[in-house]
């Protein structure tokens, strides 16, 4: 099982960009997968999830309305897209699943080093 995650950058407040994670030896429509992400000198957190049955599944209320996550089975690929970003959301991150979870609840409490995480893409919001 491997996760890749890209596409981070700078980009300026207000601003959009979206984050793709390649995903192999595993079959997405099976597992819950999400974003989670950390800020200097915070703990890692999760962002957003997308369920087995294609369901959205927000950790943070501090994205609902700017935040979306969807998938390219064809493709492999898990995508994070990010509206109205602001300073605060300035952070590393990271795609992550674990196969031994069925929904998004039990994968909010990934933590490092259990399941399988991507080396994750630093995203900067500043002006």
């Amino acid at each position: 099982v491997q996760l890749q995650a890209f596409g981070g950058g700078l980009v300026r407040p207000w601003g959009s960009l979206t984050l793709s994670c390649g995903a192999s030896g595993f079959t997405l429509d099976y597992y819950p997968i999400g974003w989670f992400r950390q800020a200097p000198g915070q703990e890692r957190e999760g962002v957003i999830c997308l369920g087995r049955g294609g369901n959205t599944s927000y950790y943070l209320d501090s994205v609902k309305g700017r935040f979306t996550i969807s998938k390219d089975n064809g493709q492999s690929t898990l995508y994070l897209h990010m509206n109205n970003l602001k300073p605060e959301d300035t952070a590393i991150y990271f795609c992550a699943t674990n196969l031994a979870y069925d929904t998004c609840t039990e994968l909010s409490d990934l933590v490092e080093g259990a399941g399988y995480w991507g080396q994750g893409t630093q995203v900067t919001v500043s002006s």
